[in-house]
């Protein structure tokens, strides 16, 4: 992801040259292990846009994540990026157009217009992201949404579905929020009613209708293949469209191939899990005026200073990076009952083929606490959570939505085995009476000790840089069992290190 589409398409125009991504061949290597047949991988063909169609459309999608001023007109060099959010940061992704097909037609996804062919090109960006077609189709959905977004993701599991979930997806529908769903797992078996298990569908609108006296609740879906739909109750041709007005049943229509209706409580009995992808969760709130704000914390575990583990291991668990969070009075806009806070925990991976990456399992715990500074085991014996993020998940997110009173407390994100090394990403989304930073950034500096990011800020005020593994390492042996050093072991090191630059 380290390609410049403004050199490559300079390049490109003055040599006259189609563009070819050596970094994402088209060739067996990007569609990957597993995904096709060895026979019907030998049939597919990579070819551009422009030879399978005489007219190509390229149409206006988000701007987050398909930059303006690309076509296949206008200084079309074969050429597209496309951006993506990875971990905190936006990253633009260039990439050929020469698209997998059998027979001249796409092997994968497919747009509703014949010759629409940007949702193909913004699938192999994302599948170059993962490593291949095969390690995009490893993930799920919820990582792809997250990928596609860069906002607050929220997971649920559809056999225990809160009460109100049609509720909360209407708001989603109404908010214009990215939703997905899953089948359970199957190796894509079509099932006789027309779903395929282990498929991936997204959420495309929410309506409730008439049914003669009695209001039904629907899902619209749509299988982004397009080969397969629903055909049972509320399906295209399900006779209890004839029971609901003609308005509704013309506003509801639909004519597009692997796009359907059915109800949610079909819904909930056909499908496993449910993802919702947001840059804000206002409209979790309905009618409250409660506004969110968020907090991104980049963090790590690392080996011998930070790795502690999860509860259970009473001794260390100390160790675990610490954040603080204040809840102020709660705004009265709020409804009673209602969850004021939204903490997201994202492990990094260490590879960059999907497939190859292996996840820690990870969580996080929630604290009532006092004002003062770190908290060593001590603490930790003899108080229980508030809040947890429930059973550690081998997954590379963790979130939970709860309510927490007025007051401050410690959150603790951890991996479950202790010693286990990774970076992290801690979201912390709160209404707008709430505030919270890291504890470590906040340590009472009248205490004549240094935590490790006051130690990396002082080292900056005197135009030293250190990367986090040398500086944790220089806790592991100065910081001594108490991992605190003294104002006299900074002045030590700070003259060492003064030397060692000058040498």
């Amino acid at each position: 992801m380290d390609q410049d589409y403004n050199f490559l398409q300079d390049y490109c125009l003055k040599t006259r040259q189609r563009f070819v991504d050596e970094f994402f061949p088209p060739d067996v290597r990007s569609i990957g292990e597993g995904l096709l047949k060895p026979d019907v991988m030998a049939k597919v063909e990579w070819i551009r846009p422009t030879v399978c169609r005489q007219s190509c459309v390229w149409l206006e999608a988000s701007a987050h994540v398909v930059p303006d001023g690309q076509s296949f007109s206008h200084n079309y060099t074969g050429l597209f990026h496309f951006r993506f959010w990875r971990f905190g940061k936006w990253y633009d992704v260039v990439i050929d157009d020469k698209l997998p097909t059998i027979g001249r037609q796409l092997i994968f996804v497919k747009s509703k217009t014949y010759n629409e062919f940007w949702p193909a090109l913004l699938e192999k960006a994302y599948a170059k992201v993962c490593g291949s077609y095969s390690d995009m189709h490893t993930g799920r959905v919820s990582e792809a949404l997250l990928d596609f977004t860069g906002g607050v993701h929220m997971h649920y599991e559809l056999k225990t579905a809160p009460t109100d979930l049609w509720e909360i997806i209407y708001r989603a529908y109404q908010s214009e929020v990215l939703m997905g769903c899953e089948t359970p797992p199957g190796n894509e078996k079509r099932l006789p009613n027309g779903i395929v298990l282990g498929h991936a569908y997204t959420v495309t609108k929410v309506y409730q209708v008439m049914s003669g006296r009695n209001p039904v609740q629907l899902v619209r879906l749509f299988n982004p293949w397009g080969d397969s739909e629903w055909n049972g109750d509320w399906s295209d041709n399900s006779p209890l469209w004839n029971t609901v007005s003609d308005e509704d049943h013309q506003q509801l229509l639909v004519n597009e191939n692997g796009e359907f209706w059915m109800s949610m409580k079909d819904f909930l009995r056909t499908f496993d899990n449910m993802d919702i992808c947001c840059t804000c969760p206002d409209f979790l709130e309905g009618k409250s005026a409660c506004h969110w704000i968020s907090k991104y914390h980049h963090g790590s575990w690392v080996s011998g200073s930070t790795d502690g583990g999860c509860m259970n291991h009473e001794d260390t668990f100390c160790k675990n990076p610490q954040f603080w969070l204040r809840i102020n009075e709660i705004d009265k806009a709020c409804e009673q009952g209602q969850n004021n806070v939204l903490v997201s925990l994202i492990q990094k991976p260490d590879k960059r083929h999907r497939r190859r990456v292996a996840h820690h399992g990870i969580g996080f715990y929630v604290f009532a606490m006092r004002s003062e500074g770190k908290f060593g085991s001590s603490f930790f014996y003899k108080r229980m959570p508030v809040v947890t993020s429930g059973p550690f998940q081998d997954a590379r997110q963790v979130m939970k939505f709860f309510r927490l009173e007025p007051g401050e407390y410690l959150i603790i994100p951890s991996t479950y085995y202790p010693k286990k090394s990774a970076e992290f990403i801690l979201s912390i989304f709160w209404n707008k009476n709430t505030e919270g930073f890291g504890l470590d950034s906040c340590r009472n500096a009248h205490s004549h000790i240094a935590n490790i990011l006051y130690l990396c800020h002082g080292y900056c005020t005197l135009g030293l840089h250190l990367n986090e593994e040398i500086l944790n390492l220089m806790f592991v042996r100065y910081g001594g069992a108490t991992e605190q050093i003294t104002l006299e072991s900074f002045i030590c090191l700070v003259m060492r290190l003064n030397c060692m630059a000058s040498e």
